[in-house]
């Protein structure tokens, strides 16, 4: 049995990975600050309480366990909270991700799974957005997951770490049997905000702006079940750990789904009709993000199960009745 170290595997997408991995058969160790994760999302294996910027607590987790694998999703996620203080995100994102992988190579842990991200492509110059796509930030956060990805490659050269960089767009969704789901605190994704909407947790959804070149006027976007997503992290764990060389992938749908054709198919999910409000453009928001997936199809032998737009809501919404139950009774 093969023992996986998820870094981050209390938080949103890291739960949902820590699930598959245990059902897969591997050992799995989580290690997470509980900053922005729930140490009840973590549905089995061992926990480790711990922050990536103490190398001591790093060093005594390396030396408590021997690791095959690790697979990182300890980042701060918030683009525009990267702008207003860019220092927490390159304080995280960058150099406790550094500690983590020097410890690595100090006790010999050679696969490596990154969680990066779309933003690394910046203003799309073309789209789907395949992996050849100029790399070109615009803000911390995707600066900060960008100079990891050119790292890792620097630290396969010198120290043969090998690792796979998945690059997603819009995670979405929950756990298809209700256990897991979106907490984060506070809420930016747009599938919750609506959802919160329709189940009265909010007063409204803001759409910013209408005027985009896009069929309905509103933002177009590339939303991937978070149940595919964790999937196609399995595909590239198992990989490298049958001596692949490192890679890099982009994950979504291939398909776009417009602010409006969201709340629209949440209204019909839900059977209730979300108040909206109508906001001005929000700087910085492209008129179209979509990804192209076929390298990670090909490569990987990815499928997406759950790529209907009505599914993931359809999950989504069973997961906002439970966090509206619960807060009823707390």
């Amino acid at each position: 049995m093969k023992t996986i170290l998820v870094v981050g595997g209390a938080g949103y997408i890291g739960s949902h990975m820590v699930k598959m991995l245990l059902a897969a058969g591997y050992k799995v160790v989580t290690f997470d600050n509980l900053s922005g994760g729930y140490q009840d999302a973590v549905l089995g294996g061992d926990f480790v309480f711990g922050n990536l910027d103490d190398r001591p607590s790093l060093e005594h987790l390396f030396t408590s366990y021997h690791f095959d694998a690790v697979m990182h999703f300890a980042s701060f996620i918030q683009v525009g909270e990267s702008v207003i203080n860019p220092s927490k995100y390159y304080q995280n994102n960058l150099v406790a991700t550094l500690n983590l992988l020097d410890t690595m190579v100090i006790y010999d842990v050679k696969p490596f799974i990154f969680s990066s991200t779309a933003a690394i492509f910046g203003e799309p110059q073309y789209v789907p957005i395949d992996e050849q796509h100029p790399k070109q930030p615009i803000n911390p956060y995707g600066l900060s997951k960008w100079m990891i990805e050119q790292i890792l490659s620097d630290y396969d050269n010198a120290y043969g770490l090998k690792s796979v960089c998945l690059r997603y767009f819009n995670a979405a969704g929950a756990d298809p049997d209700g256990e897991l789901g979106e907490r984060h605190d506070p809420e930016t994704h747009l599938i919750p905000l609506v959802l919160q909407a329709a189940s009265g947790r909010r007063d409204a959804i803001t759409i910013y702006g209408q005027d985009y070149d896009t069929p309905d006027g509103t933002c177009l976007r590339d939303y991937i079940h978070i149940t595919d997503l964790c999937k196609a992290h399995l595909l590239a764990l198992e990989q490298l750990l049958n001596g692949a060389d490192s890679a890099a992938y982009n994950l979504g749908n291939g398909a776009g789904f417009s602010v409006k054709e969201i709340i629209d198919i949440a209204e019909k999910v839900t059977d209730k009709k979300i108040p909206v409000i109508m906001g001005e453009r929000r700087i910085g928001d492209p008129a179209r993000l979509v990804a192209e997936s076929k390298q990670a199809q090909t490569v990987l032998g990815w499928q997406p199960q759950y790529a209907d737009l009505a599914t993931i809501i359809t999950h989504a919404w069973q997961w906002e009745n439970k966090m509206q139950t619960m807060q009823d009774f707390s």
